[in-house]
Order: structure tokens, then C-alpha cells, then sequence
């Protein structure tokens, strides 16, 4: 196995793991896995950083993480040198923007939830934060159809795959999907997208004046043109993959042991491959 397939192996599995948030504060207090992912960002495969950043933005979803986050050695920089590449893709370096400013606001998250504590529980709300960047908005999908592991691996497949997409995360026991996406980006491409799948069925969820949810569905005649992303790679194939069972035991839902039991193998990963 090569050391490039190696270490999307072993990033995609942190990234599978961060998005537990059951995982979360065990993957930051790990000696290991910031330093590593904090390396990944300038790995030559653009796949290996997307998915590493991605795992950085589950991370930061925890608030007690974030100033341990923004404090450990190279990551803001590290952030800057994605986000000023240029050959980043967009969608990355949006993600690296959006994760900039979540934790370069760490410190001031205290003072800004004493004095508008409405905004503070809208923001609470969302998977994925800084609504204030106008060049992303979240959209909400319900997905009918999303019942296991398999079925969210050809949810994300079909995620990925359309450009505009910065990052998602999935509620697999209400069966939703939160997407980061451009603000240029319809929300109907990612039902598209989902429908196309033949075996799921996306509806959009949007808030109502009273605070509730109403669930919009997609026009199945709409003509709607799905931009692919040709700028990241695919993942490796579940079928591919030397790891499929590690991956199917730390997908699942609640799967404190087994994730941790692999945290500290993907811990051992880095400290062989990457020197200081």
C-alpha cells in the first residue's frame, strides 16, 4: 500500500471519527492527531487536506475544543498558507476560511453570548457555523431513505461530486444531512443529487415565522444543472478500501470503544510517518 493511499486511509477514518460527537474531545486531547492533521493540510493530495480540514470543522463544532484548537502550534498558519494556495480548490479554501473564523473568534464567544443571546441559539442550531460569510449559506435536508452506513457512504458520494459543496455532516437518527454549500449553489442540485441516488429522497427543511419546521420537496420535473466537482478526487471506494470493516465499526452510531481503539492506531499512523 502506498504511502498516499495510506494517509487518506487513515484521514478519512479521523474525519468518520471527528464526526461522532462522542469522539470529539478525545480526538483534540490526543498527542498525536492535531499535530498530524495540522500536517495533512500541506499534503500533496488535495483530497487528503479537504477531508483533514473537514475533521478539523467537526472538531470545532465542540466549543470546549476550539481554544485548544486555535492554540496548537501551526494551525491558524497553517490555515493562511490553505487559504492564500493557489492551487487550492475553492470549496477548501473555503473551509479553511470558515474554520479561521470560528477559531480566531474563540476567545470572544463568552462576551458575544452575554450580550445577544438570541443570536448565540440560533447559532447553536447549526451543525456548521459563521452564517455571517455571505460567499456560504446551510441548507437542511431530510432524506428519506437514510437508514444505515451504506446508504450515507452513496450520500456522500453524490454530495461530493457537485461543485459548490464546502462541507455536510449527517443526523442519522432523524435522518438529515446539514450542507455547507456556495451561496451561488441552488439548494435543488443537492436534491438532484440525492434523488438521482434511485434509493433516497431529499426534502428541504426550512423554519417558518413561529419558529417550526416545514419540510419543501424538490420538483422531480425541475430542470436543475449539477456543476461535478472535478477539482477534489472521489474517495476511495468503499469496495477499495483496505480498512472497510475499521470503517463500518467507527461509523457507528455511539461507537465510543471502537472509535477510540482506532484513534489511537491512526495516533500511531502519524507518529511513524511525519517528523517535526
Amino acid at each position: 500500500m502506498s504511502a498516499e493511499v495510506d494517509a487518506l486511509t487513515v484521514v478519512n477514518q479521523l474525519r468518520d471519527l471527528a464526526a461522532d460527537p462522542l469522539n470529539r474531545r478525545a480526538i483534540v486531547e490526543d498527542q498525536g492527531c492535531l499535530p498530524g492533521l495540522i500536517l495533512f493540510f500541506d499534503h500533496p493530495n488535495p483530497q487528503v487536506v479537504y477531508s483533514a480540514l473537514l475533521a478539523v470543522r467537526y472538531l470545532a463544532e465542540c466549543r470546549a475544543n476550539r481554544e485548544k484548537l486555535k492554540s496548537e502550534l501551526g494551525m491558524m498558519l497553517s490555515l493562511q498558507n490553505v487559504m492564500q494556495k493557489s492551487t487550492s480548490p475553492g470549496e477548501t479554501k473555503l473551509l479553511a476560511s470558515e474554520i479561521y473564523e470560528i477559531l480566531q473568534s474563540a476567545g470572544q464567544e463568552e462576551a458575544e453570548q452575554a450580550e445577544a443571546a438570541a443570536a448565540s441559539c440560533r447559532r447553536k442550531a447549526h451543525f456548521f457555523l459563521g452564517s455571517n460569510n455571505k460567499r456560504a449559506k446551510t441548507v437542511v435536508l431530510h432524506i428519506d431513505g437514510l437508514d444505515d452506513s451504506t446508504r450515507r457512504s452513496l450520500c456522500e458520494e453524490a454530495l461530493l461530486k457537485i461543485r459548490g459543496v464546502i462541507s455536510f455532516t449527517f443526523q442519522m437518527a432523524v435522518k438529515r444531512c446539514v450542507v455547507r454549500i456556495r451561496s451561488d449553489l441552488k439548494a435543488e442540485a443537492l436534491g438532484t443529487a440525492i434523488n438521482s441516488t434511485k434509493v433516497m429522497k431529499a426534502q428541504q427543511v426550512v423554519k417558518t415565522e413561529d419558529g417550526g419546521e416545514l419540510m419543501v420537496p424538490f420538483q422531480e420535473d425541475a430542470s436543475v444543472l449539477v456543476e461535478e466537482n472535478t477539482d477534489i478526487p472521489d474517495y476511495l471506494p468503499e469496495d477499495e478500501s483496505p480498512s472497510q470493516e475499521q470503517d463500518k465499526a467507527v461509523t457507528r452510531v455511539g461507537s465510543v470503544t471502537d472509535g477510540l481503539g482506532w484513534l489511537s492506531t491512526a495516533a500511531n499512523f502519524l507518529t511513524r510517518s511525519f517528523y517535526w
